[in-house]
């Protein structure tokens, strides 16, 4: 049986890649960096508008990950603005294609995100949390992300971290939180992946995820076929 062909915008090292592919995709992935670990079924080093204009005609259905510094609390507490900020024109460039698509990014894009559905690594039974948004033109079902509680770990910024604990109340009110360094591999494991190294594991999705919303857009497919 053919797997429907998926392009995969911004793919870094694949940890979304991987998660299609475990819903029966053949993925391409995109990238304007060279991404050696990348885990998908073919890698193109190029612009994403560039290679969308070119070949979206070959893909059923897409995935983007635009880059998402610009829209993120962490990286945005000094007040920069010269991070890219490209949701509204990966959406204006995919909904021109007239197929199925899938956005990815932060908690803070909420606001540049239409009706987004929020995946939390414990919600799917992995040790890790770690809120995505993800954008849908299509319907899509995600379990709720509970409590947080249990021992869990926390994957960004280049560093593993195992979940924080109050240990005093800070001046201004609020808590100080004193987190722990733990090792990669640990991280590796919390995230379901072993194929990335530090750095790209922060920059990465659990595949996971895509695997939950791979499915759906695979039902979403054959219902349209």
């Amino acid at each position: 049986m053919t797997r429907p062909r998926l392009l995969d915008l911004f793919c870094g090292a694949g940890g979304c890649a991987k998660g299609f592919q475990r819903a029966g995709f053949y993925v391409v992935g995109v990238d304007i960096e060279p991404q050696p670990n990348y885990c998908g079924d073919e890698f193109h080093q190029a612009d994403w508008r560039e290679f969308l204009a070119a070949h979206w005609h070959e893909f059923d259905c897409f995935h983007a990950s635009p880059v998402c510094k610009g829209y993120s609390h962490a990286n945005n507490i000094h007040g920069r603005t010269d991070h890219p900020m490209e949701i509204a024109d990966v959406r204006e460039a995919l909904e021109a294609t007239g197929r199925l698509y899938v956005i990815e990014n932060v908690e803070g894009a909420k606001a540049h995100m239409r009706n987004p559905v929020t995946i939390c690594g414990l919600s799917l039974g992995l040790n890790v949390r770690r809120h995505r948004l993800f954008e849908c033109n299509f319907p899509v079902m995600v379990p709720p992300c509970g409590d947080h509680s249990g021992d869990w770990l926390l994957v960004f910024g280049h560093t593993v971290l195992e979940r924080g604990h109050v240990v005093a109340k800070a001046k201004g009110g609020g808590n100080v939180i004193r987190r722990k360094h733990t090792t990669t591999e640990r991280g590796r494991d919390a995230m379901g992946i072993d194929w990335m190294n530090r750095d790209e594991l922060s920059q990465a999705i659990p595949p996971a995820y895509t695997e939950h919303i791979g499915r759906q857009l695979l039902a979403a497919l054959e219902a349209a076929a």
